[in-house]
């Protein structure tokens, strides 16, 4: 089966801080790295490395040129990338001495996607292809629609949540993977079941997939299937780009149609990996360096 990610690309600065800067404060940084990441790219590396196809849509702005070099050594097809004169989207990264950290988004060339590139990419899949969409590019709504429209089989990771995510119809999405803070911006709710009767009475045919970061991950069904799966524990020393890592495999797992527990677990096994490494992207294994 195949995937089209019709995501973002960032560029990703990252500061090593004592602790995250307080408000109106001004603070040393221990050290900066300058890495490649973005939700959408992130995640078509993992699913490349996970041995998905992956095609990863979107548009290459100035300054991502090893950002499309690493797709393709990953294993994800770029023939749907755009070239556009626009600053490449890019993020400041925080990060913690307990590897937790905080991120501001610059959409910057992540959002000039427009819907003449959109209906071009998504004319080559149908039926049986996959369609994973983030909230880092512009357009979410449309995109979604038309893949829905085309057959495809909609996956939606609403982040950073936003207003494009409430213009979004997830009666058009098959499932739906957040973590506990997007799910109580969703729902209200703090509780995973709590938010997902919520979403459920909403959106009856949805599943959706609800990561807890170290306490582990939960998984919803419309048919009642309620599957739990722990985190692997170890030490960690940067957790930037582990829910992206999760979502690949996750999604990889789904295509190959392996039962939820082992598509929990596979994908648990590549976020423990990645959290011991620094970087977004460049901390995603490939599937045999995975514990058995």
């Amino acid at each position: 089966m195949r995937v089209l990610n019709f995501g973002s690309l960032n560029l990703d600065y990252v500061y090593a801080v004592p602790r995250f800067v307080r408000p109106g404060e001004t603070l040393a940084a221990e050290n900066r790295r300058v890495m490649p990441g973005g939700k959408g790219l992130n995640q078509s590396v993992a699913l490349a490395r996970a041995g998905c196809c992956v095609f990863h849509a979107g548009c290459v702005g100035e300054g991502g040129e090893d950002l499309k070099k690493l797709l393709e050594d990953s294993g994800a097809d770029t023939s749907l990338l755009k070239r556009v004169n626009e600053a490449q989207g890019h993020t400041v990264i925080q990060v913690a001495p307990d590897g937790e950290n905080c991120i501001l988004l610059f959409g910057g060339s992540n959002l000039c996607v427009t819907r003449e590139q959109a209906v071009s990419a998504l004319a080559l899949f149908g039926p049986g292809d996959w369609l994973l969409l983030q909230n880092e590019i512009g357009l979410l709504p449309f995109i979604a629609e038309e893949g829905y429209r085309r057959g495809m089989t909609v996956v939606l990771n609403p982040s950073p949540y936003g207003p494009a995510v409430g213009e979004t119809d997830l009666n058009k999405v098959s499932w739906l993977l957040i973590n506990e803070v997007e799910a109580e911006q969703m729902t209200g709710s703090a509780d995973p079941d709590g938010a997902w009767a919520r979403l459920h009475a909403m959106y009856p045919r949805l599943s959706a997939l609800i990561t807890l970061g170290d306490k582990g991950s939960v998984c919803f069904a419309p048919d009642g299937a309620r599957v739990w799966q722990d985190a692997f524990r170890v030490r960690a020393a940067d957790t930037t780009g582990a829910g992206d890592t999760y979502t690949g495999y996750f999604i990889a797992g789904l295509t190959e149609g392996l039962p939820l527990q082992k598509c929990m677990a596979l994908a648990s096994r590549a976020a423990a990996v990645s959290v011991t490494r620094p970087g977004a992207a460049s901390s995603i294994p490939r599937r045999e360096e995975l514990p058995v």
